[in-house]
This record gives C-alpha cells, structure tokens and sequence, in this order.
C-alpha cells in the first residue's frame, strides 16, 4: 500500500516533530523580507537540481560509546555518495524572531546592514536534514557543508551537499556547525554535538 505525500515519513522519525516537504513561514518574517526570501523562478535554462534523498537514511547511533551523539539518530550514507552531491535542503520554520534555545536554528539569510536575521528552526518541524550532526569529537573534519542556494522557483534555501571526497555506504554525514553555533553553547567536548534529540 503506497502512501500519500503528505503522511509520509522517514524511517525513524520523530512522532512528535512534523515532517516538511517545503519551507514554513512564521508571522515574524515581514513581506519585505519574504520577497526577498521567496525571490523570483529561476529561467528554466538554468536546470533543475534534484535531492537525492535515496543516498540517505536516518539512523540510532549506537556507537562508538565516545560518540558524542551516542543514543541519538542521525543521518548516514544509505549507499556511496559521490563528492560534490547535493542531499537535501535543511527544512524547517523560516523566522525573523529570537530563538536562542533551539539547537536546530540555521542562520538562512542576514540584511546587509544587519537589521534584519533570518533563520530556518528545525526543531518542531523538519525534514531529514535535522538530524545531521556536527563533526567535532566525531573525526577530524566535516564530509558534508551546508551552502546556500536558490530552488527551481527562486526561493532561497540551506542546502547540504557533499565535500570533495566520496562518502562510503553507512558512514555517518557530518558538517560544520560553525564557531557561532557552538559559541551561544556549552565547548564542544563537553556536550553533545548532535542537533538530532
């Protein structure tokens, strides 16, 4: 029995977190700001990038026991992932408002004059990109990066691609929270790098 878009979710998801297909909008992010956001469809001779959600797979990290994520899920490598691949975008609620306490915040978008801060809060509504966790106390460097880009209709997103080297099938995908992720928190060797609870 096939299911419909809109009940569909991963394996392993969260029953308490809504799964997003596309982005949500909070009432704190201005028309203004929308428009910018939102901006204008992209020429169709400019190509359509697809996600490649099949190279991906949410899963329970058992080990090992110095994981600093261990009991928690995160995202992993379904089958080899060439370098340079586009997995997904980072989904979640698009805001203009304070959220220091969620740990699932993106920077998506800042004025230039620094009025005005956009973020993308995964914490009660996402999609796979979630659950990928930061790569200190994990390896030595980063296999994935966040990088952003414009969709097939204009809108601006976070998207998660590979780095410069192939990920092998079951290896963990891990990116690079940056210096002000971990600066509004505790360092990272003494708490957990996973954005994934």
């Amino acid at each position: 029995m096939s299911r419909s878009p809109s009940s569909y979710t991963p394996p392993h998801w969260p029953k308490n977190i809504r799964y997003l297909t596309t982005q949500k909008y909070h009432s704190s992010v201005s028309k203004d700001i929308l428009d910018i956001i939102k901006g204008q469809r992209l020429p169709d001779s400019h190509g359509h990038i697809k996600p490649q959600s099949s190279f991906i797979v949410i899963r329970k990290i058992t080990g090992p026991s110095n994981h600093p994520a261990v009991g928690q899920f995160g995202l992993f490598a379904a089958k080899k992932i060439p370098l340079r691949t586009y997995l997904l975008d980072y989904l979640g609620e698009v805001h203009c408002d304070d959220r220091p306490s969620s740990d699932y915040d993106l920077s998506l978008y800042r004025a230039p004059d620094g009025s005005v801060s956009v973020g993308v809060d995964a914490s009660a509504m996402g999609n796979e990109g979630r659950f990928i966790n930061d790569y200190r106390g994990i390896c030595g460097k980063p296999n994935a990066q966040f990088e952003e880009r414009r969709g097939d209709n204009g809108e601006l997103r976070m998207s998660i691609w590979t780095g410069g080297e192939a990920i092998k099938k079951g290896e963990e995908i891990l990116v690079s929270y940056g210096k002000s992720w971990w600066s509004h928190r505790r360092p990272p060797e003494s708490s957990s790098s996973s954005s994934s609870s």
